[in-house]
């Protein structure tokens, strides 16, 4: 069977203790970046064909690819939570559930 998709660390030694022979190569830098954004819309589509507890466990992984693709731009996951707090206390967050249809500009 052919993945062709990044996988989590120990997926190779689950492979194994399954009696199969995982096939695999490690990616350069720009290979890693590219193939972190493919998994981020990967789990993105999974958030949105799942609910409850399943649910949770999509963002979950949405959470573990963000951490790394902020690793890759150098920074943390916290580093994007406090970017995100700060955002928050500007703009407001998305509580309020605020549907904006338009602007009118004819003052």
């Amino acid at each position: 069977m052919s993945y062709n998709k990044l996988v989590r660390d120990k997926i190779p030694d689950i492979i194994k203790e399954n009696g199969e022979k995982p096939i695999i190569r490690i990616l350069d830098d720009f290979e890693y970046k590219l193939e972190l954004e493919k998994k981020l819309l990967e789990e993105y589509n999974e958030v949105l064909d799942s609910n409850g507890d399943s649910r949770l466990e999509e963002l979950a992984d949405m959470i573990e690819v963000i951490s790394h693709l902020a690793g890759v731009e150098g920074a943390s996951l916290d580093k994007v939570v406090e970017i995100a707090n700060v955002k928050k206390s500007k703009r407001g967050g998305f509580q309020n559930k605020i549907y904006l249809i338009g602007v009118d500009n004819s003052n």
